[in-house]
């Protein structure tokens, strides 16, 4: 356990440091940087040559790209902060900026997944009541809401006023948060917490309804060849969805209640917590990695976009093979 002194009003008193082990994680944020950073600008290209705006899924799909995209631009950030190698001013900016960043976009992620398995359910379903939701116009509506429900309740976190603590190798953005900065924090949490656990019964419940319609074709072997590839896409990306976000909101809580103060456990006690929300926020991430496979899967658009690139590049390659006569 390491400790350091702190001089805020006693020299002599130790200061608890949790995150003092940050290099495996750093090495990870990395690879999942290079990775994200290549899928999702191929993806950009692939959606500015074949955007279909005549489609509500297609509108989720942008806007879950942008937060992707946003979220891996911060991801650097968050890695020389912790790595602890970044000037003071770095730091502090990342703790104010960079990182609300990493959560505004990974709720705005959470909902417009949510949208995208709702946006399924209904074309399967194909119930007229339902049809106006569909609608593109509904969708830029609910997709101006969504950011601007994330915003209100993070960009406070960006604009109050911090406090002046002592420069160290080592920073915890907590320490940086008047009393005020730590309330709207907790409340915020509390706030997102809700949030998230409405999605994930929509998701959770749209996934489980769709795949009780595809599982119903089974009696029909030509129905079923056609539903059994979409069975697995929906099983997986079901299984994708729990494994990447429900683990953090289970840790969240605990550790958010030890940062505002609400509990006081040991330094020990501190340590696993922050370790355990690392790891389960490494595990958000990875979602960076596999949205755009939702994209080639959820847009006709996309995939044939992905497609005539293969098949041009294909066909180029084997007429540069061809001898000439």
């Amino acid at each position: 356990m390491m400790t350091l002194p702190t001089n805020s009003t006693d020299d002599t008193l130790p200061q608890c440091v949790v995150n003092d082990q940050m290099e495996p994680f750093s090495v990870l944020y990395i690879l999942v940087f290079l990775t994200s950073i290549a899928a999702n600008l191929v993806a950009l290209w692939v959606f500015i040559h074949s955007y279909n705006d005549k489609k509500s899924i297609n509108v989720y799909l942008v806007n879950l790209l942008t937060a992707d995209l946003l979220l891996t631009l911060a991801l650097p950030f968050k890695v020389a902060k912790d790595l602890g190698v970044s000037p003071w001013g770095f730091m502090v900016f990342h703790c104010q900026v960079s990182a609300v960043v990493v959560y505004i976009s990974m709720y705005v992620s959470i909902f417009f997944l949510t949208f995208v398995s709702i946006d399924c359910y209904m074309q399967i379903s194909q119930s007229s009541r339902l049809f106006r939701i569909q609608e593109v116009g509904f969708a830029r509506l609910m997709s101006v809401t969504v950011w601007l429900l994330v915003l209100l309740i993070m960009v406070p976190n960006m604009a109050l006023p911090i406090q002046d603590v002592p420069e160290r190798k080592f920073l915890s953005c907590s320490k940086l948060k008047q009393e005020v900065g730590l309330h709207w924090h907790g409340l915020a949490v509390f706030l997102c917490t809700i949030l998230f656990l409405n999605a994930s019964t929509a998701v959770l419940v749209s996934n489980g309804l769709v795949l009780k319609r595809l599982l119903a074709s089974r009696n029909d072997p030509e129905q079923w060849r056609h539903a059994r590839r979409a069975t697995v896409n929906v099983t997986v990306v079901t299984a994708a969805y729990v494994v990447c976000f429900v683990p953090y909101h289970v840790v969240r809580t605990p550790y958010t209640l030890a940062q505002t103060e609400v509990i006081t456990p040991d330094c020990q006690t501190k340590r696993h917590l922050f370790l355990a929300k690392e790891s389960t926020l490494l595990l958000v991430v990875l979602h960076l990695c596999l949205d755009p496979v939702l994209y080639y899967y959820f847009s006709k658009a996309f995939r044939q976009r992905v497609r005539e690139v293969f098949r041009s590049r294909r066909s180029r390659r084997d007429s540069n093979t061809i001898p000439s006569q």
